[in-house]
């Protein structure tokens, strides 16, 4: 059974509280939260107000998705938010095995993202002391893209590293994931399923956590 971690991205802005009150009362197991600098990625999402108010209203453990350049600033501020996971992008990592060491020592689980063109292989080194390891199925700083298939034979390549070194990683997927796809990236080794618009824009967003969460 995958965990379910709906994206607050594609939430309704002008009333975010009811749409957290919804995943609270839902199944979903955790709520994720797309940072994005307009640098590392060309979009601007939201920032630390805004994170520190969720944290206050959101009964689920936040999954916190930098998509920033120089992550390893902002470790203090995440861990202060009470995040469960900080999840931090390889490409702007220069010193990626001191960023989780920090992470952790913070008090957080440590997850690494992988954009659509970096191969897993690059993971080698640190496989062994990630908690989560998010694959982008989109390339990252806009929801609602199309689903890029090769990720179902990176999930494979990413689920053979882990079991190869026995690291004890998730596999989370992030883009374009929704009925068609969930399901097959289940079968692929996905652990974790973050899923946007499919979620938020639905009649009735209950109902998809719960389909997600019954894969």
């Amino acid at each position: 059974m995958a965990l379910v971690s709906p994206s607050m991205l594609s939430a309704d802005f002008l009333h975010l509280e009811r749409d957290i009150q919804m995943i609270n009362e839902s199944e979903a197991d955790w709520l994720h939260l797309d940072v994005m600098d307009g640098s590392f990625v060309p979009n601007i999402s939201f920032g630390f107000p805004v994170l520190e108010a969720v944290a206050t209203v959101c009964q689920k453990p936040l999954d916190v998705h930098l998509m920033i350049n120089h992550p390893e600033h902002y470790i203090g501020q995440t861990a202060k938010l009470g995040a469960m996971m900080m999840n931090v992008h390889q490409e702007a990592c220069v010193h990626l095995h001191r960023t989780i060491q920090e992470i952790h020592h913070a008090g957080m689980k440590a997850g690494v993202t992988l954009n659509p063109s970096t191969p897993v292989s690059v993971l080698e080194d640190v496989i062994g002391d990630v908690d989560m390891v998010l694959l982008m199925s989109v390339n990252p700083g806009f929801g609602g893209q199309k689903f890029i298939e090769n990720t179902i034979a990176k999930v494979k390549r990413l689920r053979r590293l882990i079991e190869d070194s026995g690291s004890k990683a998730l596999i989370e997927v992030d883009g374009g994931v929704q009925g068609e796809t969930a399901p097959r990236l289940v079968a692929a080794g996905v652990d974790v399923l973050v899923s946007g618009s499919y979620v938020f824009k639905a009649a009735d967003p209950k109902a998809v956590i719960h389909s997600l969460k019954s894969l």
